[in-house]
C-alpha cells in the first residue's frame, strides 16, 4: 500500500498544479479583456469629448467673431462721429482765429493816429501797415477751407522744418504757461 499512496500523492499534486495554472490564465485573459473593455471606453469617452470641445469651441469662435465685428463697427461709428466732431471743432477754431486776428487788426489800426501824434507818422504808417497786413491774413484764413490750411502747414514743415520746430515750441511753451494758471 505504500507504493499506493506514493502514487496517489503526486497525480494530486499534478492535478492541483494543473487547477492553479487555469485559474491565473483565465483570469489573465479576463483582466486583460476588461482592460481593454475599459480602454475602449475611455477612447470612446476621449472621442465624445473630443467632439463637444470641438463643438464649443466652433461655438466660442463664432462669438468672438461676432463681437469682433460689432466692436470694429462700433469703432467705425465712433471714429466717424469724432471725424465730423474734429472737422467742426477745426472750422469753428478757424472762425475764431480769423475773428482775433481781424480784431487785433482793427486795433492796431486804431491806434496809429495815436502812434502818429505820440511817436511820429513814420511809426504810424508802421501801425498801418501792420493793421492792413493783419486785415489781408484774416481774409485768407476766412477764404481758405481747413484741409488747405492743414496742406498749407504741411507744405511749410517740408519747406522749413526747422522754423516749424521753433514755432511749436514757442507755442508749446505759451499754451503750457496758460494752462499752468
Amino acid at each position: 500500500m505504500a507504493e499506493t499512496t506514493k502514487s496517489k500523492t503526486p497525480k494530486k499534486t499534478t492535478a492541483k498544479k494543473a487547477t492553479k495554472a487555469k485559474a491565473p490564465a483565465d483570469n489573465t485573459a479576463e483582466a486583460k479583456s476588461r482592460f481593454n473593455a475599459a480602454l475602449d471606453e475611455a477612447r470612446a469617452g476621449a472621442a465624445a469629448l473630443k467632439a463637444e470641445a470641438g463643438v464649443r469651441a466652433g461655438a466660442y469662435r463664432e462669438q468672438a467673431r461676432e463681437k469682433g465685428t460689432d466692436l470694429v463697427a462700433e469703432a467705425k461709428n465712433y471714429g466717424g462721429e469724432l471725424k465730423t466732431k474734429a472737422g467742426d471743432l477745426a472750422v469753428e477754431g478757424k472762425a475764431r482765429a480769423s475773428d482775433a486776428i481781424s480784431s487785433l487788426g482793427k486795433i492796431v489800426g486804431d491806434t496809429a493816429t495815436q502812434i502818429d501824434d505820440k511817436v511820429g507818422e513814420q511809426y504810424g504808417d508802421y501801425a498801418r501797415k501792420a493793421s492792413r497786413s493783419l486785415q489781408e491774413a484774416s481774409a485768407k484764413l476766412d477764404s481758405k477751407s481747413v484741409e488747405e490750411i492743414g496742406e498749407d502747414a504741411r507744405e511749410f514743415v517740408r519747406k522749413s522744418p526747422g522754423t516749424a520746430v521753433g514755432i511749436a515750441a514757442v507755442l508749446g511753451f505759451l499754451v503750457a504757461r496758460m494752462f499752468r494758471r
